[in-house]
C-alpha cells in the first residue's frame, strides 16, 4: 500500500506473534527514539567546546616550532575526530519493525553492534600514522603524537574486535504485540514523523491495568497515511488527535 524502501535485516531471533495471519502493512526504519531537541542542542554545546579547545590548544597556544600548516592539521583533525565522536553519543539511531494484522500491531526494536565501527577505527588509525609519520620527518616530537593518537586508537580496535562481551553490551532486542481492543488513543505527531498509539494493557502475572504509549516512527510525509490506516482497527469512540509527541513518552 505504502512505499517504505532500505528493508533492513529482522534480527534471526524474531519470531512475530501474529507471523499466521497476512501482512496489512510493515516497514523497518531507522529512528533516533529520544528527544532529538535536547541531542541536537547538547551537539551544539559539544561542538562549540571543541572548536574552542582546538583554537585555544593546538593554534592559538603553539611550541615555538609549529608553523601554520601543522596547527591547522592539528586543529582540523581534532575538531573532526570529537565531532565524530560526538555525534556518536547524540545522533544514535534504534532499528525498528513494524507489522499490521487482522490481529493488531507489533512490532520489534533492536540494535546492533555498529558495524562500521571497527573500519572506521582500522581505516582512520593507519591514515593517522601515515601523516604522523609524514610530519615526523618535519618535527621528530610528531612521533610521539603517533604513538598517543594512532597507537590508542589501535588498542582501541584490538580490544573492541576481540571482546564478544563488550559487543554485545552494545546490542539491544525487545519485541511487543498488542491488539487493536488494547489501544485507547490515535495521534499523529505534529512535531515528529510519528503517529503515537496509547494503550492498556494486563500484564501477565498482574491484576491491575497499565498504561503506556507506542512511538510508531514513520518514513518522511507517510504518518498521515498510516495514521488513517490503523483507525478503522480501532474500537468505536478512540480518540484520534493531532498533538506534540514527547518521544519516546506520549501526548501531553
Amino acid at each position: 500500500m505504502f512505499k517504505f524502501n532500505k528493508v533492513l535485516d529482522l534480527p534471526s531471533q524474531l519470531q512475530w506473534k501474529y507471523a499466521d495471519e497476512p501482512e496489512l502493512l510493515g516497514w523497518t526504519i531507522r529512528a533516533r527514539n529520544y528527544n532529538t531537541f535536547v541531542a541536537n542542542c547538547m551537539f551544539a554545546f559539544l561542538s562549540i567546546v571543541v572548536v574552542g579547545g582546538a583554537a585555544y590548544f593546538l593554534y592559538l597556544n603553539p611550541t615555538p616550532d609549529d608553523g601554520d600548516i601543522s596547527r591547522i592539521t592539528f586543529s582540523l583533525g581534532f575538531f573532526v575526530f570529537f565531532s565524530l565522536l560526538t555525534a556518536s553519543v547524540t545522533h544514535q539511531r534504534m532499528n525498528f519493525a513494524y507489522r499490521f494484522t487482522q490481529s493488531g500491531v507489533e512490532y520489534c526494536k533492536w540494535k546492533d553492534f555498529p558495524k562500521w565501527m571497527l573500519p572506521f577505527l582500522k581505516w582512520f588509525t593507519g591514515v593517522t600514522v601515515l601523516i604522523f609519520i609524514g610530519m615526523a620527518s618535519i618535527d621528530p616530537a610528531f612521533l610521539i603524537g603517533a604513538l598517543v593518537g594512532p597507537g590508542g586508537m589501535g588498542l582501541m580496535y584490538l580490544s573492541m574486535a576481540n571482546s564478544k562481551s563488550y559487543q554485545q553490551m552494545h546490542t539491544q532486542y525487545h519485541h511487543y504485540a498488542f491488539k487493536w481492543e488494547e489501544l485507547t488513543q490515535l495521534a499523529i505527531a505534529t512535531n515528529r514523523e510519528v503517529v503515537d498509539l496509547k494503550y492498556s494493557i494486563t500484564l501477565e502475572g498482574e491484576d491491575c491495568k497499565t498504561n503506556w504509549s507506542l512511538n510508531v516512527f514513520c518514513k518522511r510525509k507517510q504518518k498521515v497515511n498510516v495514521a488513517e490506516f490503523i483507525k478503522p482497527y480501532l474500537s468505536s469512540g478512540v480518540p484520534f488527535i493531532r498533538a506534540k509527541v514527547n518521544v519516546p513518552l506520549s501526548t501531553q
